[in-house]
């Protein structure tokens, strides 16, 4: 049962609270901050590259979107050095630059009045792989007792709320389309009363752990040429790419971003998710459900769409299906569709929040980045790919979409 909307005193129904987004944190493969990486994306430098982190010799898939080497304790304290995955202290910096960019005083609220959640697809797994080569090679006195939690899907949320002191409703949510469901989550919480939360994925993987459980989905492409490896809608799509990063984003409930003079990048207009119908059930997949869906909460329609963010899966079958959804509900060639993750990978979680971020970025500049290396579009009378240079044009409304596993997501941005 909904709850009853009380009147004003005019007899008037108040204003629905509307969640907006006032402060970007990005973190990626082809930036290091919010800045660096809108200026790779317009010019089309991509951070896909050949491993470093370990000898990918070994294994069929040789590429990967790693974010540059940094001086760690230039961003997290020290002690919290030892205790921490490569996850959470890309998380804990993006969190940082998303308060900066806001310009939100921490102190101002209260602790209980500050939201967080996170999205996370695979805990730390860096982390955990160290510390059991530590068990089976040295024993159990050598583990460090920090693994009890680095490796845990809760942990980022948990450790903004220390570093920032906030501790107002928190969640975690997993897979890798938690990052769009993160911030829309954050977007219930901000209906719900609450004026501020911090949400989002920024997420890494990038240890021969995390390499081996990738390559049993055989969805990677085993190309060695980084500009060959990852070509969604391409005839040429041989798999995806992974990488590591992700965004994390302020949202804040629109009169309390107005009452401080924040100006905000775009409003987070309807959310849905579907699931997959049962495989042989001749049933169509879930995610024009999902498009259809978030539209309707949005109150918006598809003609009024500006460009989609599209999963990009980079493999022949989900591509084909993802076009076909978005052609049914748009027409042929009715929207502009594009994927800066040709860029930097698939980011597992972090990849759907970086995609709100682009979008968001978009709507303040009035421009659509551009996927680069797809030269031969499957269909290409279907889909009005954005390829190779950006698109300049008013850009009031986004649609982000992301898939994981026969889940699948969709949020709507709007111009706030």
């Amino acid at each position: 049962m909904s709850r009853a909307v009380p009147e004003n005193d005019n007899g008037t129904t108040p204003e629905r609270p509307r969640a907006v987004i006032t402060g970007l944190g990005v973190v990626a493969p082809n930036g290091f901050d919010t800045d660096e990486y809108w200026d790779a994306v317009l010019h089309g430098r991509g951070g896909i590259d050949r491993v470093t982190r370990f000898d990918p010799e070994q294994y069929p898939a040789t590429l990967a979107g790693e974010v540059a080497d940094y001086d760690v304790r230039a961003y997290i304290p020290g002690r919290l050095v030892p205790q921490t995955d490569q996850t959470t202290r890309l998380v804990l910096m993006a969190a940082d630059a998303a308060v900066r960019d806001s310009s939100l005083d921490p102190a101002a609220l209260p602790e209980d009045q500050v939201g967080i959640v996170t999205g996370l697809s695979a805990g730390g797994l860096e982390y955990s792989q160290r510390e059991l080569e530590k068990l089976w090679s040295l024993g159990s006195d050598h583990v460090s007792a920090y693994l009890s939690f680095s490796w845990f899907y809760a942990v980022n949320t948990g450790q903004i709320s220390i570093r920032h002191g906030w501790h107002g409703p928190g969640g975690v949510l997993t897979g890798n389309t938690s990052g769009l469901d993160a911030i829309a989550q954050a977007r219930r919480h901000v209906v719900d009363g609450l004026p501020v939360v911090m949400c989002g994925a920024v997420e890494s993987a990038m240890c021969p752990l995390g390499w081996t459980i990738e390559l049993t989905t055989g969805r990677m492409s085993t190309v060695a040429d980084r500009t060959q490896a990852y070509l969604p809608f391409d005839t040429a799509a041989s798999g995806y790419v992974p990488g590591e990063g992700g965004a994390m984003v302020v949202v804040e409930e629109a009169g309390h971003a107005r009452g401080r003079g924040a100006r905000p990048y775009s409003e987070i207009a309807g959310y849905a998710t579907t699931f997959d119908p049962r495989p042989g059930s001749a049933r169509e997949p879930g995610l024009r459900r999902a498009i259809e869906s978030a539209l309707a909460d949005a109150g918006v329609t598809p003609d009024e769409v500006d460009v989609v963010f599209a999963d990009a899966a980079g493999v022949g079958e989900l591509d084909r299906a993802e076009a076909a959804a978005v052609t049914a509900v748009f027409g042929p060639r009715g929207v502009p569709v594009t994927a800066p993750k040709t860029m930097t990978g698939r980011l597992y979680s972090g990849g759907p929040a970086l995609d709100v971020a682009t979008a968001s970025l978009s709507m303040r500049h009035g421009v659509i980045p551009p996927m680069i290396n797809v030269t031969d579009p499957v269909r290409s009378d279907q889909l009005d790919l954005v390829l190779d240079r950006p698109r300049e044009t008013t850009v009031s409304t986004a649609l982000v979409l992301a898939r994981s596993d026969g889940i699948n997501s969709a949020v709507v941005l709007t111009a706030a």
